[in-house]
């Protein structure tokens, strides 16, 4: 207890990223819209013409939603997480713990005592910017944690917990509540997305350079909008116009289809005349530019970002135009796998009371879905290249090496010949 810094410590440390990760929650919501920062764009039009646009959330809702994970392999729980991952929802439990995850950079899963005979623990996901602690990078747990778990309309905590390998203190109301914890670890598990030893709680998928591009594109977006006005009705001019003569009235004369104009006294007659109509083009080409940009950041396609272009033939095409995403995508899941792992080593430990080993998780295997799914022929290049291997080493396909690979369960009975089918190859 010693070693520890204390809750006071991880409060502060809280309130100083806090900021940064309701920054980007905003630009995943689309709730964040700056101020055009135009020079020749009239303060009262900057109030008018507000963009919006979802660039970041398509970068992370693309990413999340191509990583499924199915739990872990039968013949390698050793603490039974599986079981304790299907009572808390896992549906929605781990598609928030990753999507939170890629948003803030990291999110947090709370361990708490479950109920019932089985006394399954609950697992909830708490987002970076309510949840922050002190991690040991060699296991990836936090040596101790702090953790907003409830506020108010206002915003104010009304729940908070500090976590100990020992016990963890709960603040409600200003009420503490202690309880002993039976596990090694503090029970705040972090799941971070592309950690490193600069940044062991990682980094968000939502990078500054891709809410710069963001802003670039909702920037040129109110300038085209604007300019759209102009482009609808252009400039016309008259020259050689009587002084004496009425004045026309501007808005009539933009919209009107006809206008009729008399000779003066000497014969002469007003000239009319139209400035060159402002093209769209230099619009789109810059919204393309910044796309091309935000695209190049996050391993999308301009598809992605609604610039159509040649669409891709097959599954094997789609998945080389995002190569980039696919890396990203496989390094995700590892980092996940051991993440969710910690959390069934620590819920298995609360489940039991009993202090287990950490070393039992590195025999624990993840198991996920394909992050881009075959088409039918890429499925038989699967089933050839599998044939031919194991005609090479017997055994080294088995159903459970093509279900990774193809995200298709095997059927629990083979399939035989029927006896219409015998009757038919018989004659």
């Amino acid at each position: 207890m010693s070693d520890l810094r204390g809750a006071g410590y991880l409060k502060e440390k809280l309130a100083r990223k806090a900021d940064r990760v309701k920054l980007r929650y905003r630009y995943y919501e689309m709730k964040e819209i700056s101020s055009n920062r135009g020079i020749l764009t009239p303060p009262w039009l900057k109030g008018i013409y507000k963009g919006t646009i979802g660039w970041c959330t398509k970068s992370v809702d693309c990413l999340a939603d191509r990583l499924v994970f199915l739990g872990f392999d039968d013949d390698s729980d050793v603490f039974g997480a599986n079981q304790i991952f299907e009572m808390n929802n896992p549906d929605i439990f781990f598609d928030a713990a990753i999507r939170e995850s890629l948003i803030g950079s990291c999110s947090f899963i709370h361990i708490t005592h479950g109920e019932g005979e089985e006394r399954i623990p609950r697992l909830s996901v708490l987002t970076a910017a309510d949840a922050t602690g002190v991690i040991d990078e060699f296991t990836g747990l936090l040596k101790e944690g702090y953790a907003v778990l409830e506020r108010d309309d206002m915003g104010n905590p009304t729940k908070e917990a500090y976590f100990t390998p020992e016990r963890t203190e709960y603040l409600i109301d200003g009420q503490e509540i202690i309880e002993e914890n039976p596990a090694r670890y503090p029970l705040l598990v972090p799941v971070p997305f592309r950690p490193d030893s600069k940044r062991p709680f990682g980094h968000s998928r939502i990078s500054r350079a891709c809410m710069y591009y963001q802003q670039f594109a909702q920037n040129t977006m109110e300038r085209g909008e604007i300019s759209a006005e102009f482009y609808s009705f252009p400039q016309k001019y008259i020259t050689g116009v009587n002084p004496d003569a009425d004045p026309i009235d501007s808005w009539k004369a933009s919209i009107s289809s006809f206008l009729w104009f008399d000779k003066d006294q000497d014969g002469d007659h007003p000239v009319l005349g139209q400035f060159q109509q402002q093209s769209m083009t230099p619009y789109v080409e810059q919204m393309r530019m910044a796309a091309s940009m935000f695209s190049g950041e996050t391993g999308l396609t301009l598809d992605d970002l609604g610039f159509v272009t040649d669409n891709p033939s097959s599954a094997e095409a789609i998945k080389a135009s995002h190569e980039t995403l696919r890396l990203i995508a496989r390094k995700a899941q590892r980092t996940y796998g051991s993440a969710f792992a910690n959390v069934g080593y620590l819920a298995a430990s609360l489940r039991d009371e009993m202090p287990y080993g950490r070393e039992l998780t590195t025999q624990m295997g993840a198991k996920w879905e394909p992050v881009f799914e075959p088409d039918a022929a890429a499925i038989g290049l699967i089933g050839d290249g599998a044939l031919k291997v194991n005609q090479a080493i017997p055994g080294y396909f088995d159903s459970k090496n093509i279900r990774d690979l193809t995200g298709i369960d095997a059927a629990e009975e083979p399939i035989g010949i029927t006896e219409e089918a015998e009757e038919v190859a018989e004659v």
